[in-house]
């Protein structure tokens, strides 16, 4: 065998023991009961782009809570169709929606696109949230102490009404939604379809959130925020892992019932592949992924968005008839 088919040998092999704690499923379930009593309030601003061939919306709608949420709503007019495939779009971590020009080789593949900011990072989204205990360096660290404050619960809930936002477009066909995120993005990827059935593919690249102890253990990316939180607080070393074992993809990754397509990256070191394994390995729907020896956390950019474009159109997703 090569060194890759090793490497990838073991890693299929990477089982760590779950951190799910026995209210795992009820406290979701609130979770998702609670977010559906937040009045979506949607609105769509026509946005000038300069192409004749497309149509954009600057829009807003309510996440979790009041704390509207802002992003890109792309329709490719120049199929003139009914309606299309949409590909929801969560971003990496400090990152934003982006700019309409980002997503063309999606739209050009006949799909309308929606992106959205993650709260409190790079883009035009804030927080209305209210926390009881201080942050270190980042966002992860916010409200670290009590899982019904922390940050990601919010985050997660924002993103799945990203696809209660699609599904109140008339563009869009509700049965052809597609998920992509890459890093964070890959992570709240996970998350919603585990939390949610109506995504029908999802398109995940170096995702974070999995195995998460092992990430604060190891100071790797985003996470280091917890590492230096429990540096200066020591004694809430369970509280925290309590905390953040709620928000381990690994702890979901049973529950995803639509194709998964994933890559990693063997020299990341922000987001290690074994890491994500721990969440791939527990994935019984379709699945399949590949893994780059060299790369880093850049996840082989252009090459794997070349393989995605590809697994898009072998999906059978752009066709009418996907039901």
């Amino acid at each position: 065998m090569s060194f890759l088919d090793d490497k990838i040998k073991e890693l299929s092999e990477y089982m760590p023991q779950l951190t799910k704690r026995p209210d795992f499923d009820q406290f979701w379930k609130d979770t998702i009961q609670q977010t559906k009593e937040v009045s979506l309030r949607p609105e769509m601003k026509i946005y000038d782009y300069p192409s004749p061939y497309i149509t954009v919306y600057d829009i807003t709608y309510n996440g979790f809570d009041d704390t509207r949420i802002h992003g890109w709503y792309i329709v490719p007019k120049f199929l003139k169709q009914r309606n299309y495939p949409c590909l929801i779009n969560y971003h990496g971590f400090t990152g934003s929606r982006g700019t309409p020009s980002d997503f063309m080789a999606w739209v050009m593949m006949g799909m309308a696109v929606i992106s959205i900011d993650c709260r409190e990072q790079g883009g035009e989204t804030g927080n209305c949230a209210c926390y009881s205990s201080g942050m270190t360096m980042n966002v992860t660290s916010k409200g670290i102490l009590d899982k019904n404050e922390y940050y990601y619960r919010a985050v997660y809930m924002d993103c799945i009404k990203a696809i209660d936002f699609a599904e109140s477009c008339e563009e869009v066909d509700r049965d052809r939604i597609v998920i992509h995120g890459i890093s964070q993005g890959g992570a709240i990827g996970m998350a919603v379809c585990a939390l949610d059935t109506r995504p029908k593919i999802a398109m995940v690249d170096v995702p974070s959130n999995s195995n998460i102890e092992k990430r604060i253990e190891g100071r790797h990316g985003s996470f280091e925020s917890v590492t230096e939180f429990l540096k200066i607080y020591p004694k809430r070393l369970q509280q925290v892992y309590d905390t953040l074992s709620y928000f381990d993809t690994m702890n979901m990754a049973d529950k995803i019932k639509c194709n998964i397509f994933a890559s990693v990256a063997l020299k990341d070191e922000t987001c290690p592949a074994q890491y994500y394994f721990a969440s791939y390995n527990r994935i019984t729907s379709p699945k399949q992924i590949t893994v780059y020896p060299f790369n880093e956390h850049d996840g082989a950019s252009s090459v794997q968005m070349e393989e995605k474009l590809r697994f898009v159109k072998e999906s059978g997703i752009l066709s009418k008839t996907n039901k």
